[in-house]
């Protein structure tokens, strides 16, 4: 078995882990991405890059690079309610230069990512590299053992991070259980071809009872039906063969999850991402409460890694994290709550069309407040992090 020494094993190669990586490396510390995929390039089903990532990528230098990707920048979005497209999210009340959401595919980004850590020689990706338990000594995990290609790996590590999602080795590892909220909703993912003429930039279609979020992608539409919890099987039983023939082998089903760690850390070890709160499609946010929490961990890691990485100070880093992330994260998911809920008890019919005296009365009020609030609540959310370190 190969083994290897390390500051910190940072287990997952999503955005949380990559970031963290770049941050830890770009302040000399030594770490290791391990990545249980040969590369980037899958099905994400989040491809937005929010305001508050922009900003952290125009603080790291990369935006030449971002800007030479192929990407959308999104500064409206609508919302069409029983065929009545309302102009409802408006990302230019944001501060200049990034007031704007972006799409852009998530292997494209993370690629950006791990390029920008390569440039620093404490930093090192092994992707193909499947983590399958933790170490530990004396009770303190002190590193983790893999499988890859190449043979069996061991990381032995000051600290280790996982970043490896809701459903997180290092977590069962760990036997740690996330307090889970009630869902109930799930989100059916589809293709759909892109029209041939133009459409404004729609988020989500809502009529007869039904809401259809659609992601334009270079192409097609990335389709997301929200639908009961668990009813999956039988909307599959249901016959809707016409569906079924358009789409077979393209719809793929999320179970949506909420849920969060109690303690984000054990001796030796701390869960930051989905593996610590695993957010709801709700506003698109998880990609960007994980790069919050990478961010936040560098801050505040980083001053105790320089030194001789005392093992009693980091746990005290680690406790540190949770209480600067924990609030906005639960701040957020108590907002998707009442969204879940609002979506799973919606009427058949929202707005008449034309719509009433009464309904225009309640959009001239409304519209105007969603249009200033959605975007912060998206594009930033609760205690955005900056590089200020």
């Amino acid at each position: 078995m190969e083994t290897i020494r390390t500051r910190v094993c940072v287990v997952g190669g999503g955005p949380a882990g990559v970031m963290l990586g770049l941050l830890l490396a770009r302040d000399g510390i030594d770490v290791v991405v391990l990545e249980k995929h040969d590369d980037f390039f899958r099905d994400f089903r989040g491809d937005t890059v929010h305001p508050s990532t922009l900003n952290i990528i125009d603080a790291l230098g990369l935006r030449a690079g971002f800007d030479a990707i192929d990407h959308k920048p999104l500064r409206q979005l609508d919302v069409v309610v029983d065929g009545i497209r309302l102009h409802a999210v408006d990302f230019t009340t944001l501060p200049p230069p990034n007031d704007s959401l972006t799409l852009m595919p998530q292997w494209d980004l993370l690629d950006l990512f791990a390029d920008a850590g390569r440039q620093h020689p404490s930093f090192g990706l092994r992707m193909g590299t499947d983590v399958t338990d933790v170490v530990r000594t004396n009770g303190r995990v002190t590193g983790v053992v893999a499988r890859s290609r190449d043979g069996d790996l061991r990381v032995d590590a000051d600290l280790v991070v996982a970043a490896d999602g809701r459903g997180s080795t290092i977590r069962d590892a760990l036997r740690l259980e996330p307090a889970v909220n009630g869902v109930p909703i799930d989100v059916l993912w589809f293709r759909l071809p892109a029209p041939e003429v133009p459409m404004p930039d729609t988020l989500a279609w809502v009529t007869g009872g039904t809401m259809l979020v659609t992601i334009l992608r270079p192409g097609y539409f990335q389709c997301g039906m929200i639908v009961a919890k668990d009813s999956f099987d039988g909307i599959r039983a249901a016959g809707i063969e016409a569906f079924r023939e358009r789409v077979a082998g393209v719809v793929k089903l999320l179970s949506v999850q909420l849920n969060h760690l109690p303690e984000w850390w054990v001796p030796g070890a701390l869960l930051i991402g989905d593996a610590a709160h695993a957010m709801s499609p709700a506003f698109g946010v998880g990609i960007n409460y994980a790069i919050q929490d990478a961010v936040a961990a560098a801050r505040i890691l980083v001053p105790v890694l320089r030194g001789d990485a005392d093992p009693a100070a980091i746990d005290r880093a680690c406790a540190a994290l949770q209480r600067r992330r924990s609030g906005p994260t639960l701040l957020m998911q108590g907002i998707q709550r009442v969204v879940h809920r609002a979506i799973n008890r919606r009427p058949r019919r929202i707005l008449h069309s034309p719509p009433t005296r009464r309904e225009r009365r309640v959009l001239r009020i409304v519209l105007p407040i969603a249009r200033r609030l959605l975007p912060r609540l998206a594009g930033y959310g609760f205690r955005p992090e900056r590089l200020d370190f």
